[in-house]
């Protein structure tokens, strides 16, 4: 029987069991050697429970199964100061340093083998270590270039103020309820469909004049700015914001922000990989100008608790309800900044993928690829997705469901009360499917050979992902419209692009052999190739994703080697991708878009 928490903390994640004994305590002792085991073999440091230290070692979870920073704070605080927390990229193991010796003994007593944190709910097993990683600490002090951030620029009447220029429980989320927070704009509205706002299209509610005062404060600080457009987002406890960078053709530079009502910490991240935590005060003011406006995204992580430096070592800010009033100018024209990467202006000037050449990049690095690596791929492919399954089974009896890109044929003959069809461009997997009794026939997902509104039911799991343009991805999902009647639903599963910020990511979670450090992957250490006039970067297995267009290796092992590799292509889709292209079509509605495992997905139904 698992007891309550004695931490008395809120998180569900922090569960205690009983107290081992007998055989269970000879047990444990040898998942704990052999959990040692392991962290010296990652780590080349020695840990054991013989030998009581400051140092308190997490062997069996860490940043590469799910464990997080504020999870742990949360769970060891409570039994004195800590000094720090690190938690290693790639690894299964965290350390723990405190204080004083007394507080990791009460910790280690308390805790070990009994504290379910990690992510497989099985309770964390500890150890004492006399040395630590050569990891440097946070310092937060620490800034992107262009980044500053002023404390204490508005008054606490002033902060009064601006919270009274919008009433959120009034307004019922303004002009929406994002995902992760409520927004409400001003001057002109942001629209995240397209990420970007129509210029031609001002709100009759401006800037409102009670924000006059925050100008000519900065005008005596050297700065001249007057923004044209204002945006209000409202976050509760434990609501965040992805890492984005603000669209370059809509915005201008600088980018202000105050922030309201509660203090943050803000993640920006550079495309080599350098992730740099800033902390936010409440009633501070911060500017983005040159290299953080551009070339680096910033994000809020959704959590309760902030890890934060104090005068002692470290501790834990619990987050209020923060309100941040962001304020730009409209951009007129395009863009013309130097930093490439993230510049949606750059983007529109490169050659687009013609669809002939589209069509070839496909054919060589989607089709035949498939063709090759069919047997290994259906090896590895025998799970369903949870809610993909709970999808096929929601289905009526009699219900004609089709499966687009079946590949092996993992989705069919789940439900067997409805009639299922698949189809795939690759002949080596529904080979693999006849073999297996399903019905299924050969075809490209651009042009289903099928009547319309013959179906009920239409699933396409990782498949559109690997067209090479907007226009042909667009087409794959009218062909899905197309085939279903009025009333079916659809079912789309598309790799994500940013992994890390949602945690739970299995293609993340497999980066067991390849331990190299995300920090050390930059865009000009990447291998590129080259294909007819298309060149993209080569994909390092397992990492966080830098790029939206690239290709993907599948490596074929013989005896433990390599024995060859095969370049896949991929468009990995950024946050709202997915939903913009399917709201494009005005005979579907969308029921749900959510983020599974690394894979944004969306049911939609055919409404006329």
């Amino acid at each position: 029987m698992a007891e309550s928490c004695v931490l008395g903390c809120e998180s569900e994640e922090l569960k205690f069991q009983m107290e081992p004994s007998g055989n269970s305590l000879k047990k444990l002792e040898r998942k704990m050697r052999k959990c040692h085991a392991v962290v010296e073999k990652e780590t080349g440091i020695p840990c054991s429970t013989s030998n009581p230290t400051k140092n308190v070692v997490v062997c069996n979870s860490g940043l590469s199964n799910g464990l997080t920073e504020e999870v742990v704070m949360e769970s060891f605080m409570s039994f004195g100061t800590l000094d720090r927390i690190i938690m290693l990229p790639g690894k299964s193991c965290c350390f723990v340093v405190f204080k004083n010796l007394a507080n990791a003994k009460d910790a280690f007593e308390h805790i070990n083998g009994k504290l379910k944190i990690a992510q497989d709910n099985k309770p964390i097993l500890l150890g004492y270590s006399e040395t630590l990683p050569a990891v440097r600490p946070i310092d937060f002090r620490v800034k992107p270039p262009g980044l500053k951030v002023v404390p204490d620029f508005i008054s606490e009447a002033e902060e009064e103020l601006l919270l009274s220029l919008v009433n959120f429980d009034e307004d019922e989320g303004g002009d929406g309820v994002m995902k992760h927070r409520q927004v409400k704009h001003f001057g002109f509205e942001f629209r995240y469909d397209i990420n970007n706002v129509d210029k031609d299209a001002p709100l009759e509610v401006g800037v409102p004049a009670e924000c006059d005062f925050l100008w000519d404060r900065l005008k005596s600080r050297g700065l001249d700015f007057r923004p044209d457009q204002l945006t209000v987002n409202h976050y509760k406890p434990g609501q965040g914001i992805p890492p984005h960078v603000d669209t370059h053709s809509a915005f201008d530079e600088p980018l202000l922000s105050v922030s309201l009502s509660s203090d943050i910490v803000m993640d920006f991240r550079h495309r080599n990989g350098k992730h740099l935590p800033v902390f936010v005060p409440r009633r501070s003011l911060t500017i983005m100008n040159g290299e953080s406006r551009y070339d680096w995204t910033h994000g809020i992580t959704p959590r309760k608790l902030d890890v934060v430096p104090s005068e002692k070592g470290i501790t834990a800010n619990e987050r209020g309800v923060r309100v941040s009033f962001t304020f730009r100018r409209i951009r007129q024209g395009e863009c013309e900044c130097i930093y490439k990467s993230l510049c949606d202006s750059h983007r529109r000037k490169a050659e687009d993928i013609s669809n002939e050449i589209a069509a070839k990049l496909e054919s060589t690095h989607v089709h035949q690829v498939y063709e090759d690596i069919a047997d290994h791929f259906n090896e590895t492919r025998h799970k369903p997705w949870p809610n993909v399954l709970d999808f096929v089974l929601s289905m009526k009896p009699g219900s004609i469901v089709v499966d687009i890109g079946c590949g092996n044929g993992k989705y069919m003959g789940i439900n067997k009360n409805v009639f299922d069809m698949g189809c795939d461009r690759s002949f080596n997997l529904l080979d693999l499917c006849v073999e297996s009794g399903y019905n299924v026939f050969n075809c490209n997902c651009l042009s289903v050979p099928l009547r319309d509104g013959i179906a009920d039911g239409v699933i396409c799991i990782a498949v559109i992902h690997h067209l090479a343009n907007e226009e042909r991805r667009k087409q794959s999902i009218s062909e899905m419209i197309r085939v279903l009647r009025v009333g079916g639903r659809a079912l789309i599963y598309v790799w994500a692009k940013d992994q890390n910020y949602y945690r739970k990511s299995s293609y993340l979670k497999q980066n067991r052999k390849n331990r190299k450090d995300e920090t050390d992957i930059t865009e000009q250490d990447e291998i590129k190739f080259s294909f007819d006039r298309v060149t993209l970067p080569i994909h390092t297995n397992r990492k966080q994703f830098l790029h939206q267009d690239l290709f993907v290796p599948w490596k074929l092992l013989n005896e433990g080697t390599i024995s060859d590799e095969f370049l896949r292509y991929y468009h990995v889709f950024e946050e709202n991708e997915l939903d913009y292209l399917v709201r494009t079509f005005d005979d579907v509605e969308v029921i749900e878009s959510y983020y599974e495992q690394g894979n944004w997905c969306i049911v939609f139904e055919k409404v006329k």
